[in-house]
């Protein structure tokens, strides 16, 4: 392996992908949503007129295909440099494309799309969402699932996970600012972690918010930051996106940090997506997510995310919500792959750098001579192998069990089988 070449390439993608910053370049302005509302709440929807701007990065992808050119793929090394300088060209190229038809064709070629066909399954991520919807759309509103309460402020929320992050990286390592102008509730990086200034957070929002953002997307940032050798792991490529919020939304569910609302606000985007690549426009969308329960702030924050880049008509959206659920149905699958397979080492593959789970497949190798190194920051539930294999392991048993025939009578009846089993 030509370490020298190694080394300039990652330097050359390091410096040219900084430009390209892509939910920076596709935040809408602060007062979007106060004035949707405002003529909404009078009788008078229109859809809201968002001017932004494209930018012109030709140079940056002109640099970031020379790096690609001169890889030699057939090496992993500099496969996963091409194959990240690739994604930030196309990044680049949506970024040049905001508000017309080619923003979207790119999104999709980086995030892929909703209805997507898994071949060897037959199901796409909207087959997905439309199962978890429905199996929760009986429990909204039962008297047996209580209501969240939203009471905690963002001042309050930021001292929580101030404390949390410290202890985990240790002090001065990452911060935890309040940010009015993003429209999700947390954005993290690798330094820093921004939360929505005029937000309302929960208890549950804190668990959530705290593995999710900070255990994984800060936690593999930073993981890349302490590679020596390959400092492009530190990057927030593009095309790790699915992977990344695939992990990020498992742990969730293997934290018990998950509730019903979240899941549902996870499949509900997936819908919303797939609806608004077929031509429903904001509004359309916006009453989507408020015919699904969702507050009026918080159906036009979701829209908002969707259409952001976009046109708010026409088909032309935002794809990058939709692979929240296909990538948590990835990384489960890749996780019990791993178990199956004698191959757990590759589960903390994924959290030394932003990876995919082909890189980390790849690059295993590397992991195992040394050249790549460990995470440094493991969040607890995949730093104990032993309990993940048990978890997967379980999980691959009972995803065999078929609910079709099986009713609550039909547990009684088991019960009598069970305790008088024929021919004793």
């Amino acid at each position: 392996m030509n370490e020298q070449k190694i080394a300039d390439l990652d330097q050359a993608l390091v410096a040219a992908a900084r430009s390209v910053r892509v939910l920076n370049s596709l935040a809408w302005p602060a007062d979007s949503e106060g004035r949707f509302l405002s003529n909404w709440r009078r009788g008078k929807p229109s859809l809201p007129e968002v001017h932004q701007q494209r930018r012109d990065l030709s140079g940056d992808i002109d640099r970031l295909e020379a790096v690609a050119a001169q890889c030699d793929t057939e090496n992993p090394v500099e496969k996963f440099l091409a194959d990240t300088a690739l994604s930030y060209a196309e990044a680049g190229r949506m970024l040049g494309a905001i508000g017309t038809r080619d923003f979207t064709r790119h999104s999709t070629r980086i995030y892929g799309r909703p209805d997507h066909v898994y071949k060897l399954q037959g199901v796409t991520a909207v087959d997905a969402a439309k199962f978890f919807l429905a199996r929760t759309d009986e429990l909204l509103g039962s008297q047996h699932i209580q209501e969240t309460d939203f009471s905690i402020s963002a001042d309050d929320f930021a001292g929580w996970l101030q404390a949390e992050v410290d202890r985990f990286f240790g002090q001065e390592t990452v911060a935890v600012k309040q940010d009015p102008a993003i429209s999700a509730k947390a954005l993290a990086g690798a330094s820093r972690i921004r939360i929505r200034a005029t937000a309302k957070f929960s208890a549950l929002d804190r668990d959530q918010l705290l593995h999710h953002e900070a255990f994984v997307h800060t936690a593999t940032m930073q993981n890349g930051k302490h590679q020596p050798r390959l400092r492009s792991l530190a990057l927030g490529a593009p095309r790790t996106t699915r992977t990344q919020e695939g992990i990020a939304v498992l742990s969730e569910l293997v934290t018990d940090s998950m509730d019903i609302e979240r899941l549902r606000r996870v499949a509900l985007r997936v819908i919303a997506v797939d609806d608004a690549m077929q031509g429903a426009d904001f509004i359309d969308v916006f009453k989507f997510f408020l015919d699904a329960g969702q507050s009026e702030e918080e159906s036009v924050q979701s829209a908002q995310r969707i259409f952001r880049g976009g046109a708010v008509k026409d088909g032309i959206v935002f794809t990058k919500d939709a692979v929240y659920l296909s990538g948590l149905l990835e990384v489960h699958t890749f996780m019990r792959i791993a178990i199956r397979d004698n191959r757990p080492e590759l589960i903390h593959n994924l959290f030394a750098g932003r990876l995919t789970i082909a890189d980390a497949v790849r690059l295993a190798p590397l992991f195992e001579s040394g050249w790549l190194n460990p995470p440094q920051y493991l969040p607890p539930w995949p730093a104990d192998l032993r309990r993940l294999a048990a978890l997967m392991a379980y999980s691959d048993f009972v995803s065999n069990i078929q609910l079709d025939n099986v009713s609550l009578a039909r547990m009684v009846e088991l019960e009598k089988e069970l305790t008088n089993p024929p021919g004793l």
